[in-house]
Order: C-alpha cells, then sequence, then structure tokens
C-alpha cells in the first residue's frame, strides 16, 4: 500500500513539479480556434498521448525506472540526453526540463531517498544533464518499487489530466465536460500502458508535427496564459 500511495502523491495533480504552467500546444490551438470544444480536447489528448506521452516519455520512464532499481547513473544520464535531443521544440523540451528539476527538488527534500536520487541531482544541478521530468519520475518509480504498468498508465492519466485542465482555463469548457474527456480517454490510457511494457531506449519515438508546431507558434504569441 506505501509504494502505491507514493504513487498517487508523485502523480497527484497538487504535486508542485510545474505541470499546471504548461499547455503543451493546446493554447495556441486554442487561440486559433483550431480547438473550441470538448471534442478538439479530446482529439488533442489522444493526438499528444499517441504521438509523444507514451512512445517517447512513458517509455523513457520505464527505461529510467530500471536503470534507478539498479543505480545506474550512466544509463539514467545517457536516457536523458537521448530524450533531450527527441524534444526538438525548445519550449516543450524547456517544460519537460523544468519539471524533472522541480520534482528533483521535491523528492530529494524527502526522507529517506536512494543515493542515485542525489547523484542524479547533482548532476542536474551542475548542468551536465538536463533533467526531464520522465527520467526523473522513471527514476523514484525504481528506487519506490511501483508496479510498472501502473507506473506507466499513472503517468499518462496525470499527463492527460494535466492538458485537460489547462483547457479548462483556456477555454468555457466547464467540469463535467473535463471529467467526460477524462473518463473516455481511460480504455486508449490501459491500451498504451500495455504496450510500452517491454521496451527499450532503442524504441523510443515520437511524430506529432501538428502539435511541434504549436508548440512553435506559442513562442511567438504576443499574450500567452502558459509557458508552452
Amino acid at each position: 500500500m506505501d509504494n502505491f500511495l507514493s504513487l498517487l502523491q508523485f502523480t497527484d495533480g497538487l504535486f508542485p513539479a510545474g505541470a499546471y504552467a504548461h499547455s503543451f500546444g493546446l493554447e495556441d490551438y486554442v487561440l486559433s480556434r483550431g480547438v473550441s470544444a470538448a471534442e478538439g480536447v479530446e482529439e488533442f489528448v489522444r493526438a499528444y498521448l499517441q504521438g509523444c506521452a507514451a512512445p517517447s516519455d512513458a517509455v523513457a520512464m520505464l527505461c529510467a525506472a530500471r536503470a534507478g532499481k539498479a543505480a545506474d547513473l550512466a544509463a539514467c544520464m545517457a536516457l536523458d540526453e537521448t530524450l533531450d535531443a527527441m524534444k526538438t521544440v525548445s519550449e516543450l523540451r524547456d517544460a519537460s526540463r523544468q519539471m524533472g528539476r522541480q520534482m528533483l527538488r521535491v523528492v530529494n527534500h524527502l526522507p529517506g531517498q536512494h543515493r542515485v536520487l542525489e547523484e542524479f541531482g547533482e548532476q542536474v544541478g551542475n548542468e551536465v544533464t538536463p533533467g526531464h521530468h520522465p527520467v526523473v519520475f522513471g527514476i523514484i518509480g525504481g528506487v519506490m518499487a511501483w508496479p510498472h504498468e501502473e507506473m506507466a498508465g499513472a503517468y499518462l492519466y496525470s499527463t492527460s489530466a494535466a492538458l485537460i485542465g489547462a483547457a479548462l482555463r483556456l477555454m468555457p469548457l466547464g467540469q463535467l465536460a473535463g471529467q467526460g474527456i477524462l473518463w473516455n480517454i481511460r480504455p486508449l490510457i490501459a491500451t498504451l500502458a500495455a504496450d510500452v511494457q517491454g521496451k527499450t531506449q532503442g524504441d523510443m519515438w515520437t511524430f506529432a508535427p501538428a502539435l511541434e508546431i504549436a508548440g512553435m507558434r506559442h513562442a511567438s504569441l504576443d499574450a500567452r496564459l502558459f509557458r508552452s
């Protein structure tokens, strides 16, 4: 039960990783009227999960969990470097780094943490490695022995909830509609969480050109609610 509760804590919307400050390109879609209703938000979330969050971030997270469990700092850093190279849009890359660094600060202030987290935090603090959120989350999961399928599902659910939370602030969507979207995408989250099991660093990929273009356009907006 204890490791389950720790997983809930690190994926809760109240955890101060900074996800609330990012829309990951959704803000540009809303401002350009590409997304204007609940159906569009759901389509955006599904595209983000299928094209980015699952095949890239969730796979990186599970690889980091295995490396963290083995206390393999070099593998964690190599994975972090690969993920940094795959995030070609600067806003999205910076968002992942910021969230990872904030999560590291929190976890390294909690009692009883593993040396590999402290060592990885030192490397991030010294600007040796970027400290991406999926890698940090995965190392924590490995140290805390979170079951991998539940960890992947919780990560993807948390990502979805953050995007929907951004939509609620960007447009007159309503809480009921937001909960309806989360309900509708549960089967997709379960499928993706199962699909990424056993994947390795060489299996990581991402393909979401429209979302990446939205992320690049967001950087040039005159007024923005979100950082990405």
